[in-house]
């Protein structure tokens, strides 16, 4: 399994069926108190899932030993220096580092496998071990660490069993499901639990939406079928929590909502091609929602647009609040990623932004996101603290100068970044809670540019006339990046 350390759930089965499942259906269920047995279920579904085990080639330790000498003279010393130059010229001796994990069949006519990418990852050798006790060479079609799948091929000699794929959005919290796999070796055990949670982010990838259940996952079962009581997989068991390594009954699987796309494209491409909107963004609070007269705080708030990217035509701009995307609601920020990767590269789809306290709709073609996208990043060193700066102004706890050449120096900010700098700040004010340091630049107040300490003071009064609490500043970083804060003006 994944390094979250995850452990069988000891659960009582007797105690389990008592739960109730107004879901269930008649084949699975009696008087909706859970499955009476899932044996029927489970013996048509054991031969499609497999036992993975891989192999990679490790480098010996570097260095050489040291060389042993007889004594001067001995008649031997032939002897040791032909045997430790055999052992050098030998260089470091590799040893081989095994691997278990478990897999499932989609496709029994082409062989194809679904596993997690983290059982395969770094592989020289792949081989796929049926309940029937044989076993076949696998090749890695493609793999994607985003979300952690895997698609591998066989070529069969015999008929192979394939298992479904279930809508996993149709699953609802306390449905019953049941993982297969091979926890520590054990091929095919069969473990029944109930969805404990959906949408679950464990801060494992960019993508994350995780299946939460308390069907028993242990190390060996990576890979392998979450399976709902229709005989569906909804899920790719991935990953468990747990303070010693086994069950303690909190387990999460990819769901099939988001894994069935990826596998496609892998089967297709032999990679992923995701769509790409050419923004960053930044979550929507509940202060930025007031600042920006929004009634809830949702949505992904869009702080910077990417040069050269699919929205650089002004089409989304700085600022835009992100609440719908392709007739998607986006009520956080990592909807929006996950939603925008889902969708095909090159797609013309609408956009719905709230700009200036109205909802717009723009129409934007997607690019492809490149998994090799570099974040160009720059370091600056301190500049002289005892440059002099123009005319200041204090207000909200900072103090505010125009940025000119002098104050470029000073805090090393990049001639592309425009504004208003803060050259101090008291560390018991509010803007201070927000992390304002001095050095960075104010570019807007609600929206509207400021370039003087003066527009400063002038927003900021407005907004007070106009019974705000809240001032959401759009703030620079030295070398352009972009964030938005509110500041409490009471």
């Amino acid at each position: 399994m994944r390094k979250f350390r995850f452990r069988p759930v000891r659960m009582a089965l007797a105690a389990a069926m008592m739960m109730a499942t107004p879901a269930m259906t008649p084949a699975y269920s009696q008087n909706n108190a859970g499955p009476a047995s899932v044996a029927d279920l489970a013996e048509g579904l054991l031969d499609a899932v497999v036992n993975i085990s891989t192999s990679q080639r490790v480098g010996g330790g570097g260095g050489s030993q040291p060389r042993m000498r007889a004594p001067d003279g001995s008649p031997f010393q032939d002897f040791f220096d032909e045997f430790f130059s055999d052992r050098e010229n030998q260089g470091p001796r590799n040893r081989r580092v095994s691997s278990l994990g478990s897999g499932f069949v989609i496709d029994a006519e082409d062989g194809i496998i679904v596993t997690n990418n983290h059982v395969i990852e770094g592989a020289d050798d792949i081989e796929v071990n049926f309940a029937d006790g044989s076993k076949l060479k696998a090749e890695l079609v493609g793999a994607d660490p985003k979300t952690d799948l895997a698609v591998l091929k066989v070529e069969p000699d015999k008929p192979l069993t394939e298992v479904p794929f279930g809508d996993s959005d149709r699953m609802r919290i306390g449905d019953w499901v049941m993982a297969i796999g091979n926890p520590f070796g054990l091929g095919g055990t069969v473990t029944v639990g109930i969805i404990s949670a959906r949408g679950r982010d464990i801060n494992s990838g960019p993508y994350d939406n995780f299946i939460q259940t308390d069907a028993a996952i242990n190390p060996g079962n990576s890979g392998g079928p979450l399976i709902n009581m229709n005989g569906e997989v909804i899920g790719i068991n991935t990953a468990i929590i747990s303070p010693s390594g086994g069950s303690i009954g909190i387990g999460f699987a990819v769901p099939t909502e988001l894994a069935v796309n990826v596998i496609d494209q892998l089967r297709e491409f032999g990679e992923t091609r995701r769509g790409w909107l050419g923004v960053r963004i930044q979550p929507v609070t509940d202060d930025i929602a007031e600042s920006l007269g929004m009634d809830e705080a949702m949505g992904a708030l869009v702080a910077g647009i990417i040069r050269g990217g699919p929205v650089d035509d002004g089409s989304i701009e700085v600022g835009d609040v992100i609440v719908r995307f392709d007739g998607k609601t986006v009520e956080t920020m990592r909807d929006l990623p996950r939603v925008v990767a889902e969708s095909p590269v090159g797609k013309a789809v609408d956009v719905v932004v709230i700009r200036n306290g109205e909802e717009v709709t723009v129409k934007v073609t997607l690019g492809r996101l490149e998994d090799s996208e570099q974040v160009a990043s720059a370091e600056t060193e301190g500049g002289d603290s005892t440059a002099d700066l123009p005319a200041t102004l204090e207000i909200l706890g900072m103090t505010l100068a125009e940025l000119d050449d002098e104050g470029r120096q000073q805090f090393d900010i990049a001639d592309t970044v425009e504004g208003v700098v803060i050259t101090e700040v008291d560390p018991d004010s509010a803007a201070a809670e927000k992390r304002i340091e001095p050095g960075d630049v104010i570019v807007e107040i609600a929206q509207e540019t400021v370039s003087t300490p003066e527009d400063v003071r002038t927003r900021i009064e407005a907004l007070k006339e106009d019974g705000r609490r809240n001032a959401l500043l759009m703030l620079s970083g030295k070398t352009g990046e972009l964030r938005f804060v509110t500041v409490r003006m009471d």
